[in-house]
């Protein structure tokens, strides 16, 4: 069993925030792949257990807010009895352009307070799969204003392209692994 965590904040203001990117990501793959979240509150977290292509994943979208996102993440992990090795987080990256992906398989938070939250919960071990979504460049302005402000009508446009990638880049992850990922969307 594999857990996709997509990283946000669950107020209807956040919905189309650049924060939120990784809740847009399991959003898409929710209408692409056909399944429903359901709320569990043992988690604060919406889920989806589901069966892709001969898969069992647990889709995660914690309702912790995005700064203890770690909570709702180790809970599933706990509970499913899910290693660090089958679980991939994806979110926001405001130093990358929007239209950019890329996994990676380890790194510091990068300033991003979900991922620091995780790699808390993970007693400081910052070695879990990821894939980052841009959402930059960043104004001249403050990241955590950046960050919560709407993406545009253009960049909602974009932003369709960027999740339909984002759908093939999960796909080619689960059936080829990491490397063959990184090699094809990085």
């Amino acid at each position: 069993m594999k857990l996709i965590a997509g990283l946000g904040n669950p107020d209807d203001k956040y919905k189309f925030t650049r924060h939120n990117a990784g809740f847009m990501a399991l959003d898409y793959l929710k209408y692409q792949w056909d399944f429903d979240f359901k709320f569990e509150s043992k988690f604060n977290a919406e889920l989806a257990k589901i069966n892709h292509n001969g898969q069992s994943l647990i889709m995660l979208k914690p309702f912790t807010y995005m700064n203890l996102s770690g909570q709702s993440v180790i809970a599933v992990m706990n509970f499913y009895k899910i290693s660090k090795e089958d679980v991939l987080i994806i979110y926001d990256d405001i130093a990358m352009p929007l239209g950019k992906i890329r996994f990676r398989a380890k790194g510091s938070d990068g300033g991003h307070n979900g991922i620091k939250s995780i790699i808390k919960v993970f007693g400081g071990d910052n070695s879990f799969d990821r894939l980052k979504i841009g959402i930059g460049p960043q104004p001249n302005l403050p990241s955590e204003v950046f960050v919560l402000q709407n993406f545009t009508d253009n960049q909602l446009l974009e932003l369709k392209t960027v999740l339909e990638n984002v759908q093939s880049a999960v796909e080619t992850y689960l059936e080829s692994g990491l490397q063959a990922a990184q090699t094809t969307f990085n």
